[in-house]
């Protein structure tokens, strides 16, 4: 990856803002320049480290951002100005440029409720955006599967120059990874459970939690049993970097020379 700010648990994040992620990405697509965009979080980290395809996919991607308090503030601490972007936030932007640019957006993931909303509600509010389609795939879709191939196929026929992934971790980084190598004259961006906010089948924290850093507890308060195991695995790994951060910057005690 060129140009990287900072390396969190030997990953590295190479786009500082969310205003800089749609810039970089709307440049690439009117260019017709393919990419994939990872908004890295804990959880990604995590799988980062037993998943060793996931671990590959986002080695090659093109660009990759603090997606949540914790990774943006272990950014910081390594030297680098990094803020939060999100795939939840990325989505709005990115649309209201590729309408001012002419970059035509497909949508993928979710289900056929949850796109049909969504591009009805994105086209309403930014005149001009071109859907040039919907996909929702079926249960147990697989990303490394024949079936990932063809759906790709179907993305480069539509003309579109941005694919917005909405399958969650870490299928929708394995399907970026996959068809951005393949289609190199489309964007992927993974956007997780951007499109069921944005259709109004998942409600998003306050803003205000979302500020305060505390967005993963009002995940976790709507889903207790599915999350539970997941953040305490988020929070051991996150109190090992920070205390192998502290070590490292632990002044070293001099040596007494004989």
């Amino acid at each position: 990856m060129r140009d990287a700010l900072a390396a969190v648990d030997g990953q590295d994040i190479n786009v500082a803002t969310l205003d800089e992620a749609v810039a970089r990405c709307i440049d690439k697509a009117r260019r017709g320049e393919g990419f994939s965009l990872f908004t890295l979080n804990l959880d990604h980290l995590v799988k980062r480290r037993r998943d060793v395809a996931f671990r590959d996919a986002y080695a090659r991607a093109t660009f990759v951002t603090a997606d949540g308090a914790p990774v943006a503030g272990l950014a910081r601490r390594a030297g680098a100005f990094v803020e939060r972007a999100t795939g939840a936030d990325l989505v709005d932007p990115l649309c209201a440029a590729a309408a001012e640019n002419g970059v035509p957006v497909y949508l993928f993931g979710a289900t056929t409720a949850t796109l049909t909303a969504t591009a009805e509600r994105l086209t309403r509010r930014h005149k001009g955006l071109r859907i040039a389609g919907l996909e929702a795939p079926p249960m147990g879709f697989d990303p490394r599967s024949l079936q990932a191939e063809i759906a790709g196929a179907r993305i480069a026929q539509s003309a579109a120059r941005l694919c917005l992934i909405a399958l969650g971790a870490p299928k929708q980084e394995l399907l970026a990874d996959r068809l951005a190598r393949r289609h190199p004259q489309i964007g992927f961006v993974c956007v997780g459970a951007a499109l069921d906010f944005i259709a109004g089948q998942q409600s998003r924290a306050p803003a205000l939690m979302r500020e305060a850093g505390l967005e993963w507890l009002w995940r976790l308060g709507g889903h207790p049993v599915r999350l539970g195991a997941r953040y305490v695995r988020c929070a051991m790994l996150l109190a090992r970097l920070v205390l192998r951060e502290i070590v490292r910057r632990r002044p070293q005690p001099r040596r007494l020379e004989a």
